[in-house]
């Protein structure tokens, strides 16, 4: 459940609203204004142009530097929700950034540590499964926005629950499933957050109904690895994992490094095909990082992750064993 993320998708395009300059006077004014109307609608507008301006983030190459900006952004983002708390497209933006930020600067990172400092991977483990959780949070209380009573609902009966749901509910549908499923795969000692697998699941099964293509392939690339893990994973996981593996590359035309290293890290090492991971991962470094600039961050960190995963093939590749001859009699 850990290699779904589509780092800042530039799918939702940089803000084409206000320009900074009116951008300021509109947060001085929310500041300062005793104007109750007028302070929310300086709020409200300042929100949307925040919310749908992380299209530079994803096309920048430099993840170091998205590591240490992003959390002055999602923090302002916070801090208008708080004045404005039914902002759905804040709520959006933060179940999705959150989620992304957990997974790249705090997840991953912890996991190239466990090597060399289990006890640093652990604490950034436990990181990232709190901003998991707060991601999750963001994306239920913007579902509750549009449909009023959907958490209680969910919980009881997932899969009548998310029927309510339309395909604009699809970007939360997707981020509420994809930092759920994250933070339950960093919970495996809590019996109560596994039991809300099903609830996650229902989630992401949902906005497959409603948009198989969503920002060109996301939920297919979700699913190679949550097949394996969803509740009630029969014997055809696996060949479900690779269906999806195949749509994902083709909605997003093979320029996308993250299914290839989801099949790799999941699938291949599963059935222990050590020819398979190391093709899977050749192809991942293959990507060509400038070719879709709205998605150069996310390849560039995934890129990452395939040549550390590369280093670690003899851990996660059993050698195979030899094969005795046996003469006939």
């Amino acid at each position: 459940m850990k290699r779904l993320l589509s780092f800042w998708s530039a799918s939702s395009p940089a803000s084409q609203g206000l320009p900074s300059a009116l951008l300021a006077g509109l947060l001085a004014l929310c500041l300062g204004s005793t104007g109750c109307s007028v302070k929310r609608l300086a709020i409200n507008q300042l929100g949307d142009a925040l919310s749908n301006g992380t299209g530079t983030f994803a096309t920048d190459d430099d993840p170091d530097l998205i590591r240490d900006a992003a959390p002055f952004s999602l923090k302002l983002m916070e801090s208008l929700l708080a004045e404005a708390p039914e902002h759905r497209e804040l709520l959006q933006a933060l179940a999705s950034g959150f989620t992304q930020y957990a997974f790249a600067f705090a997840q991953q990172p912890a996991d190239e540590l466990e090597e060399k400092d289990l006890a640093a991977a652990s604490a950034g483990r436990a990181r990232a499964k709190r901003l998991y959780l707060r991601a999750r949070n963001y994306g239920l209380r913007g579902l509750e926005v549009r449909h009023p009573g959907f958490e209680k609902a969910l919980r009881a009966n997932p899969a009548t629950a998310v029927r309510v749901t339309k395909k604009a509910d699809v970007h939360l549908l997707y981020w509420t499933a994809a930092s759920w499923a994250a933070g339950i795969s960093l919970s495996k000692d809590s019996p109560d957050a596994i039991a809300d697998l099903p609830l996650a699941a229902a989630l992401i099964d949902r906005a497959l109904v409603l948009d198989a293509a969503f920002d060109h392939g996301a939920v297919h690339s979700f699913l190679i690895t949550f097949e394996l893990a969803r509740p009630g994973a029969g014997p055809d996981a696996v060949a479900k994992s690779r269906q999806h593996f195949a749509r994902a590359i083709e909605l997003s035309g093979g320029n996308q490094a993250g299914p290839y290293v989801s099949l790799a890290e999941n699938v291949a090492v599963k059935q222990q095909n050590a020819a398979e991971f190391k093709a899977l991962l050749d192809k991942a470094l293959a990507v060509k990082v400038d070719a879709r600039p709205e998605w150069r961050l996310v390849n560039t960190i995934m890129q990452r992750r395939a040549k550390w995963l590369l280093g670690r093939m003899d851990d996660l590749i059993l050698p195979a064993l030899p094969t005795e001859n046996v003469k006939p009699k």
